[in-house]
């Protein structure tokens, strides 16, 4: 039997894009023999927070203007996150800061982590992000989060049991990704990587499938 390919997906909790990329990526884990090792890594605002200090004035502008078009294109719900997944402010300069206080983003990575390493990363990941970017208000609160763990098979009290357990091996799980997702090749996120090539953004997974059917990508064998 053929060994299936396989990718790795560096991935945020805080990234639209990783969100508008992450229903093509089930599909294909479901549909075709590919192995999906995702790797969830901390957004560039906790990894590199002086990046939005260095920005063209029509970064953020056109950010926006973007992000939006691409969901409605992929007719994908979105809307900005409320609560933010990580903290920013602008401070008298007029620059972005992120705060010192992060009681979001840390847990949601770590909980990737879990998911992972139990064969429903991906999934999680999609209903995680579609709480969060899909525009359910307060999706920190209540049961948002529970009933999306459970909606990609897992418990979240399950998960957070082992966040209060094993924190540090997590958070060593985080940053070797970090430096595997800086080997790949790039530092936005979503990164695909594949046989030594990175592939940057939803936008590249046309090209990566393409590069995956080169390689020889078959439909997964249908069970019964």
């Amino acid at each position: 039997m053929d060994t299936p390919l396989e990718i790795d997906v560096f991935w945020s909790f805080r990234s639209p894009w990783s969100y508008l990329a992450t229903p093509r990526l089930r599909q294909w884990q479901a549909a075709y023999d590919l192995t999906v090792n995702f790797r969830p890594v901390y957004p560039i605002a906790i990894r590199t927070p002086a990046f939005f200090h260095n920005v063209h004035p029509q970064w953020f502008s056109y950010f926006m203007t973007d992000v939006f078009r691409v969901a409605e294109f992929l007719e994908l719900p979105f809307a900005w996150p409320k609560p933010d997944p990580v903290v920013q402010y602008v401070d008298a300069s007029g620059q972005r800061q992120t705060g010192e206080e992060q009681p979001h983003i840390h847990r949601l990575t770590r909980l990737g982590v879990v998911a992972a390493e139990q064969g429903r990363g991906l999934a999680f990941a999609d209903e995680i992000s579609r709480l969060i970017w899909g525009g359910t208000p307060n999706w920190h609160e209540g049961d948002h989060l529970t009933a999306a763990t459970a909606r990609a098979g897992l418990s979240l009290d399950a998960l957070d049991a082992t966040l209060a357990t094993d924190a540090a091996r997590l958070e060593a799980v985080i940053q070797q990704n970090q430096v595997d997702h800086d080997k790949a090749g790039h530092w936005g996120v979503p990164t695909c990587a594949f046989r030594g090539e990175p592939f940057f953004g939803q936008d590249r997974l046309d090209v990566l499938k393409w590069r995956l059917e080169q390689a020889g990508l078959k439909p997964r064998a249908v069970v019964g």
